[in-house]
C-alpha cells in the first residue's frame, strides 16, 4: 500500500509528542509498549509474506526476486508503518511489489489482485486463531500442573498482544478505501459502472481515508469490530479447552 510519507511523518510526530509523556511517566504504559513489539513484528512479517506468497503462487515471481518470500522481519518492515503500529494501534509493512502481467491467465488480473490483497489480512486472522490455541493450551497445562511464574505471565500477556494486534491489522486492512487491501478485495464484486467510478475517484477516497484516520473516526469504527472478533476468538478458545476466563 502507498502513503504520502510527508503527511504520515507529521501525524506520527504529533502522536509521538502527545503520547510520549505517558510512556515516560507510566511504567505500565511503557511495559505495554514493550510487550507490543513481538506482536507487531509477527503481524507485519506474516502479513507481507502472505501477500508475496500469494503473488508467487499466482505466477508472479517479482516478490521472490526481491527477497520477499521470507519470514525475516527486516525484509518486510517499513519504519514509519512499524512505529505507527506501535503508537497508533494500526500501521503497515513494506509494500510487496507485484507485476500483474506475470499472473497466470486462469483468472482475471482483477481477481488475482484481490486474492493477493486478501492474503495478508487472512494470514493475520489465521495467526490470531493459532495464538489463541497456544494461549489456551498453556493455560490448560498451567491449570493442570498448578504451575505459575512471572515469566509465564509475561509470555501469556505477550500472546494476548499478538492476538489483538493481528486482529487489528487484519480488520484495518480490510477497510475498502485506497490504499488499503480492502479496496482491491471489493473490486471484483462491484458492477462495472461502480468500479469505474471507484477507480476514477481513488484519490478522493485516499483523502477520505486520511481524514478518517487523523480525526480518529476510523479507529472508532473498527475498534468495536476488533473487540467483537477478539471476544469471539477468546470465547471459542475457552470452549474448546474448557476454560473460562
Amino acid at each position: 500500500m502507498y502513503f504520502d510519507k510527508r503527511i504520515i511523518y507529521v501525524i506520527l510526530a504529533i502522536m509521538i509528542i502527545s503520547g510520549l509523556s505517558s510512556y515516560l511517566t507510566d511504567t505500565n504504559a511503557l511495559l505495554g509498549l514493550l510487550f507490543t513489539i513481538p506482536g507487531v513484528l509477527i503481524a507485519i512479517t506474516f502479513h507481507e509474506f502472505a501477500h508475496a506468497k500469494a503473488a508467487d503462487m499466482l505466477g508472479d515471481d517479482t516478490p521472490r526476486m526481491e527477497g520477499r518470500l521470507s519470514l525475516n522481519p527486516f525484509s518486510h518492515l517499513e519504519p514509519v508503518g512499524f512505529v505507527m503500529l506501535l503508537f497508533a494501534g494500526f500501521g503497515w509493512g513494506k509494500p510487496v511489489n507485484v507485476n500483474p502481467r506475470n499472473y497466470n491467465r486462469d483468472i482475471t488480473v482483477e481477481k488475482a489482485d484481490a486474492i493477493v490483497s486478501i492474503a495478508g489480512p487472512a494470514m493475520n486472522f489465521i495467526l490470531a486463531i493459532i495464538f489463541t490455541i497456544i494461549y489456551f493450551a498453556i493455560a490448560k497445562i498451567t491449570q493442570a500442573t498448578m504451575y505459575t511464574s512471572s515469566i509465564l505471565s509475561i509470555i501469556m500477556q505477550m500472546i494476548v498482544y499478538v492476538i489483538t494486534i493481528n486482529i487489528g491489522l487484519g480488520v484495518f486492512n480490510l477497510i475498502p478505501l485506497p490504499p488499503l487491501d480492502g479496496s482491491k478485495v471489493i473490486k471484483p464484486f462491484l458492477p462495472y459502472n461502480a468500479k469505474s467510478w471507484f477507480e476514477a475517484n481513488e484519490k478522493i477516497f485516499y483523502i477520505i481515508f486520511i481524514v478518517l484516520w487523523i480525526t480518529g473516526i476510523a479507529g472508532n469504527i473498527i475498534s468495536p469490530i476488533i473487540n467483537l472478533i477478539f471476544r469471539g476468538v477468546i470465547k471459542l478458545g475457552g470452549l474448546i479447552f474448557g476454560i473460562t476466563l
